[in-house]
């Protein structure tokens, strides 16, 4: 269980997912449960009154912000008569919506294939009822759903191949450029990771506000003043990405993996930032990036809102009424790693994030060319 606040950012978040997939959110439901109900995820008077609720405003499809099993699934699709996503299944469609190379495309169908196989028991159970219990094996529900294994396995086999290939072309563009210092981008989707890296290289990546604008890496060169150095921008983090999204994007990260600095953009207008930092410390932690040094830079400083709290009133204060000069003096003050606050919308704060980035790529750098001193 979790608390109200809470709950209400997870459905919000699952809300801008939605609309990214193309999707309008027309009503929200929570329920307190001490654990998921094995049949139905929710309880049966909770899936009764949202019942009530699709059959009368004509609802499409109904989501859920967790992960459903196979029978959780398959028993709410019955029970509601729609089609019924789950927060993993969510994303990789958005993922397969918005991949645009054929790198992106065979890191998604991977990631698809994977979290299919072992949801593929009890699929074909309604043709083994048929059978009318007669104690026999090898029924076509048997039959059927080891050729489908056997299909998926495949199909596994086949992207898993052509990632290889990729990967061993990446790897090589890797090497080929040479030994100079590589950043990489890393965040929370939707943080402003595209815009900072169009404001840095000068170039013209697409951004966009939704989440997972970007699946592909995009690599550019930089120059600030006397420095050169290498710009990765890759795709976003969210809370309970799909672990097969993870495996899948190996080559892709590798870019984090393989970087020298890493920019760790938050949106520090976002209510739940400091949940979102820690979703990504865990990525990078999980990815072999978490020890790397580390520019922490919160974005969008101009949407950045507080409510004021009258001198009067005695309640105890809350994330929503600190200025941001207060969350400055908060945990930020004592980071050992460069914090910095920006508006890469409105270019505030720009000049010093760019030479805290030269700063850092320059020590770096000299550290690898002592010979090259005399150029600074």
């Amino acid at each position: 269980m979790q608390d109200d606040g809470l709950s209400k950012e997870y459905l919000d978040e699952l809300a801008f997912l939605a609309e990214t997939y193309g999707l309008k959110t027309i009503k929200t439901y929570t329920q307190k449960l001490e654990k998921p109900d094995k049949a139905t995820f929710i309880g049966k008077g909770k899936l009764e009154e949202i019942k009530n609720f699709v059959l009368e405003n004509a609802i499409d499809v109904v989501i859920f912000d967790d992960e459903l099993s196979p029978s959780q699934q398959r028993n709410l699709e019955k029970e509601l008569g729609k089609k019924i996503l789950d927060r993993t299944t969510l994303i990789l469609e958005i993922f397969e919506q918005r991949a645009q190379t054929a790198h992106a495309k065979t890191q998604v169908q991977l990631a698809q294939y994977q979290y299919m196989l072992p949801r593929l028991t009890g699929m074909w159970t309604h043709l083994e009822r048929q059978r009318g219990g007669t104690g026999t094996r090898g029924g076509a529900g048997e039959k059927e759903i080891e050729t489908d294994r056997r299909i998926v396995r495949d199909k596994i086999a086949l992207m898993k191949e052509r990632l290889r290939d990729i990967d061993k072309q990446m790897a090589t563009q890797r090497k080929n450029r040479g030994e100079l210092i590589r950043v990489a981008l890393v965040g929370y989707t939707n943080v402003g990771k595209s815009t900072i890296m169009n404001l840095l290289s000068k170039s013209n990546v697409f951004a966009e506000n939704k989440l997972f604008a970007t699946l592909d890496t995009t690599v550019r060169k930089v120059t600030l003043d006397n420095v050169f150095f290498l710009l990765s921008d890759t795709v976003g983090f969210i809370r309970k990405l799909p672990t097969q999204l993870v495996e899948s994007f190996k080559s892709t990260l590798d870019e984090v993996r393989e970087a020298d600095v890493l920019i760790h953009v938050v949106d520090i207008s976002h209510k739940n930032f400091e949940e979102h930092i820690n979703v990504v410390k865990q990525t990078l932690l999980e990815i072999g990036a978490g020890d790397k040094p580390t520019i922490l830079v919160f974005n969008k400083i101009d949407a950045f809102t507080y409510t004021h709290k009258d001198e009067d009133d005695l309640t105890p204060s809350t994330r929503d009424n600190l200025t941001l000069e207060e969350i400055k003096n908060t945990w930020m003050k004592s980071l050992n790693n460069p914090c910095l606050f920006i508006s890469a919308q409105s270019k505030e704060g720009l000049d010093e994030f760019k030479k805290t980035v030269y700063e850092m790529v320059k020590e770096l750098h000299l550290k690898r060319y002592p010979y090259n001193n005399l150029l600074y």
